[in-house]
């Protein structure tokens, strides 16, 4: 990508005739030499037009300044005219132009003893300026004074020398700023436009202020009383910013400016004494009498703020300015600064009591969305506060005072993530890394981290981890001070210390040791190795010293992280296998126990056959672990001895001396091993490749082998005799796997690919069939099909089995078992080739890149393993493999193997070496340029490994260096791929498709940079030049081709829209960057222009076209593009618009995209006004649509992007009223006179779009006339007259397209902007329109409609939450509604009108009314719920009826608490059935969070409800829904299933704390005591107790297949594990006991009945007899070698061993 930086906008001086004459003419006057040509300079600057040669001039003129002298040249008048030339350039340029600094430049370059005079002449020149008291200018002289403190001394004089004229400038603007936005309500465009200046001008009068400390102080200090012009400006300054704090009208970024700004400034006048914060506090709590201290003029000027009737935000920015403030008071803080530090958490969460949380939202610009609330803020400040050193955890004040415990522990698990940093921030950062941890600190540390262990979110995870170790950095850098005081002298309270820090360290080791339980999450599991790895890292687990956190690690601890080796993910196998390392000896037991550590090495050798890809990966980590232990040869030669190979094995050496000795004696004895395995594995599968793919795939030992190998420091070995040999054999090995797999992923289509057995009596058929696939493995995909023969066709039905084939024809030899049938599958004999060829290209490029090479220059000692020859046999084995695999899996990662070689290549000291990539790049290209259909090479595929290939050779080539193999490459394929002149045919284009996509990967490559830019415009010609071919591959790859370099060129899309203003540049800057492409694009789009002709009748469309147009469409035209510019973008502006004459309806409208960027903003009137002048003003014969209709689309684009355009001007939008009134001869084009619908239409969206967006006022607008004869056209139209649409063919095109345009203005009138358009006086016209709309017979309209209708009204609701409950902003007539609900057909638009009902008060619908019959709620509901029954079909209609059903259920519910009828009994447990159906792991993410909306809205009235209003049954099985949804893998949905902890009744809160918005964990612990709580306030203990003990259970049900099961999942290659990977099933089980078990304690004897005991206990009996049946099926460790099945029947032994305690206890009592 390239990257773009913004050009400065250069403009050049532009003055009026006047001005020009009169500054030409003060120049002119006599003087001395250099002032004369300094005149002379500045002349010549003022008559140029070009702003380069402006900056030249000027900066030409900073020079002769310099070489004033004193004694050489005086002040005369043609001086003084050039300091005032130059000074008034300055004030008149625009801030941002370069042209302003340098003028800002020249006059800093004036001597000593001309500065005064520079002052003088500038100061002059900007009081002219600021005394002026026009508006207009106020935006360019707020930026001036900022410039003028831009690093310029000498202009920065200036302001302190105007200061109190600056600051009367800013009361005057302020004054300005806040009358207009009183008279902007409305005019978003334009309000918003005056923000931007406003927050300008509050930054840039902040800056004044800090910039002028010393002159305002000098001034305050030495005025006698406070009537100095100085003093009332600085008071008028602070009126201001009081105003704008006050006035709700401005955006909250501006006030919160002003908050800053207004303390400031108070700090400023008043000083850095104490009595700054005590008048900040002052304001803070809006308190006049301790605001006291405050002077006179200061109360006044401040008068709003001291106001209690004061907007309750003005706290949180005044807050904003004071933590600014005490950050800029320095590090050490006052008793009244702490004060007032302290006092900002109060006024924070007083904040929260009058419900202004939605404030908080700009608090803090870090972490996910969502409202943090006041804790957050707290939070937020109180971490400042801490990290600064001002709060200390051991003032008792701390915790439990200023922040009271529970609120802590709330935060600590609230809802949103940041919050819960920010308070555990709290806890864990200090000022000093030695501070002392207090217990309440610890305490809550053991409150956060048991929730907070299992995060999905990656950022979360390491804040915690990196918080957690700052808290273990203060534990270990305290207690080495405690440690060293209670050497010197002992003292019981630092021994207490010492102590409590030793029980939470081992705490914290045994709650992380305890999360590695069988099906534990993947995020639990990596955070507590993160975790125990840091605690390995700064105390070490050793025994007997210091904390002697090894005591509490034991063999159970140890043995659980060894089994996080079999984990899915990559990181946990790492971070496991590195903390076993770390762990006690003693506690891991593979030094003491030579059975276990042979076991685990058996295990690892039976999983590096295992025919599932990841066991190898897991095998690879177990020998790993195991090459540091001492015994493992011995454990090896055991192995060797069970396995009854008739080979011998490789001679162990015994000898140990050194750790590194025995390392690679371990290494070399493992590696010999696995060889003679190989060896042996690769001469069946030469024989029979199914049986290979079926029993030992070769990958898993190769990946072993490469595993190892890694563990290896190759710089140092001593046994280089045996491993000369060893990597010699490797090689040999490496090349006949690949031999055995190479058919298969060199096939033309290796999918499902399963070649016969060459032993079996079909071998001489094998040999026909692979025969057979030479031919069709080509280039030759041009020509038709072949038919086969008989005989083919019989062969090929064998070799190409279904996917799931199953072959049991022979037996095979699978870990010395005789007998045993196997299955194979296409995938596992794909997997197997593929996966070996990958195994082989990284064990060789490994070899290669880490084995020392025996070259004389390089290992001049002879300590060389691999030979040069060695080297290029494997790299003639890579192109082979490169250039003609097939399977992307095999050519991907033979690339990274490749690229190892190539690295090592070019660090190689051999010549030979060296040369090589040049060598075989030059024979690639050859044989690309020479390829044809009978080639090897595979143009299928994007040309398969060939980009790979040369990738790899290009990557070499040092970045240093002049890239000399990259322009010689670039230009031998750009050459290709350009068309040639031959007749462009199949074979002749191969070369070209070659060269295409090779380009399309180098173009893509990163690696290259900015090397590959200079090459871009060819590789744009040959793409756009491709779309011309008449063979459809060039033309395909010309179009990948195409897609990168738009990547590449515009940088990576940086959102949905494609035509984001962030992927564009200027015209300008992309023909500068690739001007070759400037005459290029120009010729093409001159070439395709001309084609375009749609009054032929014929079609005719340009290859190039959509390309030309989609390029022309990302530039946008420069400021600097002038007429004299060769490179200008107006001689493409006339093509574009006639190519939007085109027949083709998409290409009109991309010519009408790419008109817009051509066009300036301040051009768009007068090029619409030339455009409609194109347009037939009345209806005639020979009308051309496609002409009409592609320049009323340029048009429509034209005014949508002006209109949204912020620089727009915004005098009196007389530019718009031009627009309207241009409009009116082609109204025709929008009525019944024009018979084409596509272009009335179109006409009817330029209507609607003049119309119905522009915020004018109706009666003082020209627009008034024009909506008033778009209204006639409207109701005389098809959708609205009388005969309404019916009459209308549908079949026409653009009917649809017709009726949406005039919906889109119908709803205008009547739901978006009915103030805008003067409608008849008639009552109910609007309302009555909307009807029409609604019964409109189309469902697109209808659709549309309610589609709009339901976002004015979620508009209302979001205002109305602000401003309080208000009427409809428009005429509806909710009976119509009601009545579409049920009788509507079309299931987007019944989805639509339900989502409009749901929004609406229920009020209003009651009692619902179809037509004129009036239903009962029940009668509503009868019908609502059987749509819902038979909606699910459809998600958006099923949400849409589940939301309003539940607001009626609910509103049933509520209506009559106690007595609920029999009807309304049914439809609470159908809607419960539906709720809970909508719970399930496989339902779509949006009904499960309308399941957890309904369900947490329901918690109080039925899920609480002390009457029980659904039953016991229904209502537990509601809890239950809401638990699984707190379970549920899906963020979002967990997330808003924990809201119902806010719905909690008081009464049920059984802390004193009310509860907030908490994290699911918690709120899952919460649920289930307050169901618990539940049971015995509705006296259901007993039912309550029999429901829980089975979901104790489980859903299993006790069965004999499991057995059966367990052997089945071999024929899956890949192990489906659990869908949800977040819920945690033995924790939620053992959740369930606990609670269960305080339920017993509390009640005593719950009246459980013995039937009901008996029967639980029979079902806890079976399964557990089950789980005992299945155990006995598991191979050894099955932990490893059948990780999902030991899970399962874990967690179903653990949950019937629970069941079976409880069920006793509940006999016993």
């Amino acid at each position: 990508m390239v990257v773009k930086k913004k050009a400065p906008k250069v403009e050049a001086v532009a003055l009026d005739d006047v001005k020009l004459k009169s500054l030409t003419d003060s120049l002119s006057v006599e003087g001395d030499s250099i002032a004369t040509e300094l005149a002379r300079v500045l002349k010549d600057s003022l008559s140029s037009s070009d702003p380069v040669e402006q900056i030249q001039l000027i900066s030409k003129a900073g020079v002769l300044l310099e070489q004033l002298r004193e004694d050489e040249c005086t002040m005369g008048p043609l001086l003084q005219a050039c300091m005032s030339t130059l000074a008034f350039l300055f004030t008149t340029l625009p801030a941002k132009n370069p042209l302003k600094r340098a003028v800002a430049s020249a006059l800093g370059s004036g001597p000593d003893w001309l500065q005064e005079q520079t002052v003088g002449f500038l100061s002059e020149s900007l009081s002219s300026c600021l005394s002026s008291t026009s508006t207009d200018h106020c935006s360019h002289l707020t930026d001036s004074i900022t410039s003028c403190l831009d690093g310029f001394k000498i202009v920065e004089k200036c302001v302190h020398h105007l200061l109190t004229e600056v600051l009367q400038f800013f009361q005057r603007t302020f004054n300005y700023y806040v009358e207009q936005n009183r008279g902007l309500s409305g005019r978003h465009v334009a309000q918003a436009q005056l923000m931007q200046s406003c927050l300008a001008a509050v930054k840039a009068s902040m800056l004044v202020v800090q910039r002028s400390q010393e002159p305002i102080t000098t001034a305050v200090l030495s005025a006698s009383d406070d009537q100095s012009d100085l003093h009332q400006a600085l008071s008028g300054l602070l009126s201001c910013y009081t105003c704008i704090l006050t006035d709700e009208e401005f955006v909250q970024t501006v006030q919160s400016t002003a908050g800053m700004a207004l303390v400031l400034l108070i700090r400023s006048i008043i000083g850095n004494g104490d009595d700054v914060p005590v008048i900040v506090a002052s304001l803070l709590q809006c308190s006049v009498d301790a605001g006291s201290i405050a002077p006179q003029w200061l109360r006044q000027s401040c008068a709003g703020l001291y106001e209690n009737g004061r907007p309750a935000a003005v706290a949180l920015y005044l807050s904003h300015g004071a933590l600014a403030m005490l950050s800029w008071r320095g590090k050490t803080l006052g008793p009244h600064a702490e004060k007032l530090l302290l006092l900002i958490p109060e006024v924070l969460l007083s904040l929260d009591t009058r419900k202004n949380k939605y404030f908080w939202n700009t608090v803090c610009s870090s972490g996910s969305a969502g409202s943090r609330g006041a804790l957050g803020a707290l939070m937020t400040c109180l971490r400042a506060a801490r990290s600064q050193g001002v709060l200390k955890s051991v003032e008792k004040e701390l915790w439990g005072g200023l922040v009271p415990l529970p609120l802590m522990r709330q935060a600590l698990v609230h809802k949103h993530d940041q919050v819960r940093m920010d308070a555990l921030g709290l806890v864990c950062e200090s000022h000093r890394s030695t501070e002392t941890l207090s217990r309440q600190e610890i305490e809550l540390i053991r409150h956060f981290l048991p929730f907070n262990l299992n995060s999905q979110s990656p950022g979360v995870r390491q804040q915690t981890v990196s918080l957690l170790k700052k808290l273990l950095c203060r534990v270990k850098d305290s207690a080495q001070l405690l440690q060293k005081k209670l050497d010197q002298h002992h003292n019981h309270k630092d021994q207490q210390v010492f102590n409590m820090y030793q029980e939470f360290l081992r705490w914290f080791c045994e709650t992380l040791f305890q999360v590695f339980h069988p099906g534990a999450s993947f995020s639990r599991c990596l955070m507590a190795l993160h975790l125990l790895g840091l605690i390995a890292e700064h105390f070490t687990f050793n025994t007997g010293c210091g904390f002697a956190l090894g005591e509490s690690v034991s063999f159970s601890h140890a043995q659980a992280v060894l089994y996080c080796l079999a984990s899915n993910f990559l990181e946990v196998k790492h971070l496991a296998c590195n903390l076993l390392q770390k762990l006690p000896p003693a506690a891991v037991r593979l030094q003491v126990s030579p059975e276990r550590l042979h076991s685990l090495l058996q295990v690892a050798l039976n999983l590096s056959t295992s025919t599932k890809p990841f066991d190898s990966v897991t095998a690879a980590h177990l020998l790993n672990l195991l090459l540091h232990q001492p015994g493992l040869q011995d454990a090896l030669l055991r192995c060797i001895q069970k396995q009854h190979i008739p080979v011998q094995p490789p001679a162990l050496i015994q000898s140990q001396t050194s750790e590194a000795a025995s390392l690679e004696q371990n290494t070399l004895a493992v590696v010999q091993w696995l060889m003679v395995c190989l060896k042996e594995e690769v001469l069946k599968a030469e024989s029979s490749l199914l049986q290979a793919a079926a029993s030992y795939p070769l990958y898993g030992r190769a990946h072993c082998i490469t595993a190892v190998l890694q563990q290896l420091n190759t710089g140092s070995l001593v046994l280089l005799s045996e491993w000369r040999a060893v990597v010699s054999e490797l090689i040999g090995l490496c090349y006949r796997m690949s031999d055995v797999v190479s058919p298969v992923v060199q096939s033309s289509s290796p999918e499902g690919l399963i070649p016969m057995d060459t032993e079996s009596e079909t071998s001489a058929g094998l040999q026909k069939i692979l025969q057979e696939i030479q031919p069709r493995d080509t280039n030759d995909f041009f020509t038709s099909a072949r038919e086969l023969d008989p005989s083919e066709s019989d062969c090929n039905s064998e070799q190409k089995e279904p996917e799931n084939a199953v072959h049991k024809p022979q037996s095979c030899n699978s870990g010395g078992g005789d007998g045993e049938a196997y299955r194979v599958t296409a995938q596992m004999v794909l997997v197997c080739c593929w996966r070996t060829m990958k195994e082989v290209s990284m064990l060789l490029g490994h070899l290669c890149q880490s084995m020392p090479l025996c070259c004389p220059l390089t290992h001049a000692d002879g300590r060389g393993v691999v030979t040069v020859d060695q080297v290029e046999g494997v790299g003639q084995y890579f192109r082979e493999q490169l250039l003609q695999s097939r399977h992307r899996g095999a050519f991907e990662l033979a690339y990274v193997g490749f690229v190892r070689l190539t690295e090592m290549l070019c660090r190689s000291g051999s010549a030979t070496l060296q040369q090589l990539p040049a060598h075989w790049l030059k024979e690639v290209l050859e044989e690309v340029k020479s390829s044809d259909p009978s080639s090897k090479l595979c143009a299928t595929r994007r040309s398969a490994g060939i980009p790979f290939y040369i990738q790899a050779l290009l990557s070499s080539e040092p970045k240093s260096s002049s890239c000399g193999l990259l322009k010689m490459t670039m230009r031998s394929l750009t050459a290709l791929a350009m068309p040639s002149n031959d007749a462009d045919t199949e074979s002749s284009s191969v070369p070209q498709v070659h060269a295409l996509n090779i380009l399309r990967a180098l173009y893509r490559d990163t690696r290259l940079g900015e090397n590959i830019v200079p090459f871009v415009s060819d590789g744009m010609q040959a793409a756009i030049l491709g779309f011309t071919s008449p063979v459809w591959a060039v033309r395909n790859s010309s179009t990948l081709l195409f897609s990168t370099l738009i990547t590449r060129i515009f940088g990576v899309k940086k959102g949905k829209d494609e035509h984001s203003k962030k992927n564009r540049m200027t015209g300008r800057e992309f023909f500068t960057r690739f001007p070759a492409l400037y005459p290029f694009l120009l010729s093409q789009l001159q070439e395709a222009a001309a084609s375009v002709n749609s009054d032929s009748g014929q079609v005719k469309l340009h290859p190039s076209l959509f390309l030309l147009l989609l390029v022309l469409g990302r530039l946008y035209p420069s400021p600097m593009d002038g007429s004299s510019s060769p490179l200008g973008l107006a001689p493409f502006m006339p093509l574009i618009i006639r190519c939007g004459r085109a027949a083709v309806y998409r290409t009109r409208e991309m010519a009408a995209r790419a008109l817009v960027p051509f066009v300036l903003v301040t051009q768009v009137p007068s090029t619409i006004q030339t455009l409609l002048e194109e347009l037939p003003q009345e209806p005639g014969p020979g009308l051309q649509q496609n002409h009409i209709h592609g320049t009323l689309l340029q048009v429509l684009s034209l005014l949508r992007s002006y209109l949204a355009d912020t620089h727009r001007p915004q005098s009196g939008n007389e530019q718009d009223c031009d627009l309207s009134s241009a409009l009116f001869p082609w109204l025709w084009l929008a009525t019944r006179q024009n018979p084409c619908l596509v272009t009335r239409g179109a006409f009817l969206d330029l209507l609607g779009c003049l119309c119905g967006c522009l915020p004018v006022p109706v009666s003082e607008s020209q627009l008034k006339k024009l909506r008033e004869e778009t209204l006639q056209i409207l109701m005389a139209s098809e959708l609205v007259a009388p005969q309404g649409p019916n009459n209308m063919n549908l079949s026409v095109p653009g009917a649809t397209q017709y009726l949406q345009s005039l919906a889109h203005i119908a709803v205008s009138v009547c739901v978006e902007s009915p103030h805008l358009w003067d409608c008849p006086e008639s009552a109910g016209f609007q309302r009555d329109l909307l009807e029409r709309l609604l019964r409109c017979l189309h469902y697109e309209v209808r659709l549309f409609v309610l589609d709009q209708l339901l976002r004015r009204l979620q508009k209302t609701e979001e205002e109305s939450q602000h401003r309080g409950q208000g009427p409809l902003p428009f005429d509806l007539s909710v009976s119509s509604l009601t009545s579409l609900a049920f009788h509507e057909t079309y299931p987007g638009c019944q989805a639509k009108v339900l989502q409009v009902l749901a929004v609406l008060p229920l009020s209003s619908l009651l009692p619902w009314r179809d037509g004129m019959t009036s239903l009962s709620c029940l009668e509503v509901l009868e019908h609502l719920l059987t749509l819902l029954e038979t909606s699910t079909h459809s998600v958006e209609l099923y949400c849409a009826a589940l939301s309003l059903t539940s607001q009626l259920v609910l509103h049933l519910a509520e209506s009559t608490p106690q007595d609920v009828s029999e009807a309304a009994v049914v439809c609470l447990s159908r809607l419960g059935a539906l709720v809970m159906q909508g719970c399930t792991e496989d339902q779509p993410a949006e009904v499960k969070l309308m399941s957890a909306e309904v369900l947490v809205k329901a918690v109080p009235t039925l899920l609480t409800a002390p009457a029980l209003p659904l039953g016991i049954t229904h209502t537990v099985a509601l809890w239950k829904s809401l638990f699984t949804l707190l379970q549920d893998e899906d963020q979002d949905v967990r997330d808003g299933a924990a809201d119902f902890t806010c719905y909690i009744p008081a009464h049920l809160h059984s802390t004193g704390v009310s509860t907030g918005a908490v994290s699911p964990p918690v709120a899952l612990e919460m649920g289930v005591g307050l169901l618990c709580q539940l049971f015995q306030m509705w006296d259901q203990v007993a039912a309550g107790m029999v429901n829980l003990i089975q979901w104790l259970l489980g859903d299993e049900q006790s069965d004999t297949r499991c057995e059966e099961s367990l052997d089945l999942d071999e024929e899956f290659l890949f192990e489906k594990g659990d869908l949800n990977l977040w819920a945690e099933p033995l924790l939620w089980a053992r959740m369930l006991h606990r609670h269960l078990s305080a339920l017993v304690s509390v009640t005593h004897s719950p009246d459980v009945s013995a039937a009901e005991l008996d029967r639980l206990s029979a079902i806890a009996k079976s399964n557990a007899l089950a789980a005992q049946h299945s155990t006995k099926a598991l191979p050894a460790l099955p932990q490893f070698s059948a990780t999902i099945e030991y899970a399962k029947i874990s967690l179903r032994k653990e949950r019937t061993s629970l069941a079976l305690n409880l069920l006793d206890t509940l006999r016993s009592s």
